[in-house]
């Protein structure tokens, strides 16, 4: 049961609960058996390469670890509320994340969560650290709610995405407190605003986050406006029904000098809806994520007689079904999805004899079971089976299970063909 206790909030927050009409502390503590394998298989862009007499064909990789989050995300929190009278309210919410498996993490960075706001009858001013928009929909229809070895393909790639474009273009967005998956499903320095509860079962939200790189006043090179994000949700939902569209924008790349611009942005579309009939609750998505990249030479000044450009827009196409089934205190979860990765190649020059088809696809099954011990204590299990075909040129995003899956060997010989992970779990929430 949630609790509000006002000596411990006061403790928190530096002494203001006595001004706040309510104030919550929360949160969730998950641990889970878990195991992870990843088989990898030799592959070349040579259509002739053989592996070595002393390099073997496959590599299977393996772990077995005590997890967290296999459920619900681990967390501990602080919330309140204060009437200002008027219909406004201003509120705060600091969320952070727990490694209750080794007792990491912890109150010293509200990394989940940490925002300020303004409520009323125009709907709410949100300040801070926050989940993006299209995010949203990833994880609220998924049967497995993005957590555990059950996490929905599309999400598990567009983590991968985010992880590795950031690095690629100069390390973390928003300063990494996501693992690198900032601007995918969190974004910092955001301002966002959220339409008011009561418009006959519409909702959505904006958001906008401030890429806050400094400007130079007489610089020759244009200012970076890398680690900017946009986007909004906006959906209905009414009795069984629940349907919401999204689109997101992040800016992961932005270099401009006196030679050349250099830039690049995950662009994001997605729709998901559920439906519940009573003995089961049916989820959908469908998702398009691009990433464009792009490249201008100015010739004049980078010392040729003309300017060149290089585009390129990769483009990956999800989409996911599931269902829960109630069982007297336990639920069935299950569901399916699908990716599709089409690399374009933009104006480069592919050899004759190189595979030139770099299109890959990704499959995932998960199934698992809840037993809920009471509204707060639950034990549970989840298992996944995902295969990967083709993906010769992309396998750090397409090469992917959930959870903690070990590192396959991506060193430019190997990749991924199959991963199998599962889950056994407690979860208490208070």
């Amino acid at each position: 049961m949630k609790k509000s206790l006002v000596a411990l909030a006061a403790l928190a927050v530096a002494g203001v609960a006595s001004a706040q009409s309510s104030v919550t502390l929360f949160g969730v503590v998950d641990a889970s058996i878990s195991h992870y394998s990843v088989k990898s298989e030799f592959y070349s862009t040579n259509p002739f390469a053989v592996p070595s007499l002393i390099e073997p064909v496959g590599i299977k990789r393996s772990q077995t670890a005590l997890a967290n989050s296999g459920y619900n995300s681990s967390r501990i929190g602080f919330r309140g509320t204060e009437d200002l009278g008027g219909g406004l309210a201003a509120s705060f919410w600091l969320e952070a994340p727990l490694s209750n498996d080794s007792g990491a993490g912890g109150i010293g960075s509200f990394a989940r969560r940490s925002t300020v706001s303004l409520s009323g009858g125009f709907g709410e001013i949100r300040l801070g650290r926050d989940y993006t928009p299209t995010f949203w929909n990833d994880t609220v229809f998924d049967p497995f709610g993005t957590n555990g070895v059950g996490t929905n393909l599309i999400s598990v790639i567009n983590s991968n995405l985010a992880i590795a474009r950031s690095a690629a273009s100069g390390g973390a967005l928003n300063g990494g407190l996501s693992g690198g998956t900032d601007s995918y499903v969190r974004t910092s320095n955001s301002i966002g605003y959220f339409l008011p509860p009561n418009l006959g079962g519409f909702y959505g939200q904006v958001q906008y986050a401030l890429h806050e790189n400094v400007k130079s006043s007489g610089a020759f090179d244009s200012p970076s406006t890398r680690g900017k994000y946009v986007g909004g949700r906006f959906g209905y939902a009414n009795g069984p029904l629940d349907v919401a569209v999204a689109y997101g924008q992040s800016t992961t790349g932005d270099v401009s000098t006196a030679t050349a611009t250099t830039e690049e942005k995950i662009k994001s579309l997605n729709l998901g809806a559920s439906y519940d009939f009573g003995p089961a609750k049916l989820f959908g998505e469908v998702s398009r994520v691009k990433d464009d990249f792009k490249n201008t030479t100015n010739g004049a000044l980078a010392g040729i007689p003309f300017a060149t450009s290089f585009n390129d827009s990769d483009k990956y196409t999800g989409a996911l079904v599931g269902v829960t089934v109630p069982v007297g205190a336990g639920l069935i979860r299950a569901s399916y999805g699908r990716v599709k990765y089409k690399n374009d190649l933009g104006n480069t020059f592919t050899p004759l004899f190189t595979f030139n088809n770099f299109d890959s696809t990704a499959n995932k099954l998960a199934l698992g079971y809840v037993h809920n011990l009471s509204k707060r204590t639950a034990l549970y299990a989840t298992v996944s089976r995902t295969r990967i075909k083709d993906g010769q040129n992309n396998p750090s995003v397409m090469g992917a299970t959930a959870g903690g899956s070990p590192t396959y060997l991506s060193t430019g010989t190997y990749a991924p063909r199959s991963a199998t992970g599962y889950d056994f779990g407690i979860r208490h929430a208070f």
